[in-house]
């Protein structure tokens, strides 16, 4: 039985570069979990995005 209000919760995360350059050939996305008690607010990692052939940051999106 699961409950509505799981600690855990998956986020999606998006390469904040792809999204304002529009000549790339798509948008890097990582799919991963958070604890919601820890990091309430949204999460920004640095991650390797293989359109931009760079290690840029990505940010948490709206599902």
């Amino acid at each position: 039985m699961s409950k509505s209000k799981d600690v855990r919760v998956t986020v999606i995360l998006e390469c904040t570069n792809c999204c304002i350059n529009k000549e790339s050939a798509g948008i890097s996305r990582y799919i991963t979990q958070k604890n919601r008690h820890n990091t309430s607010s949204r999460l920004e990692l640095r991650k390797f995005c293989r359109y931009c052939h760079k290690h840029t940051i990505h940010g948490e999106i709206k599902k």
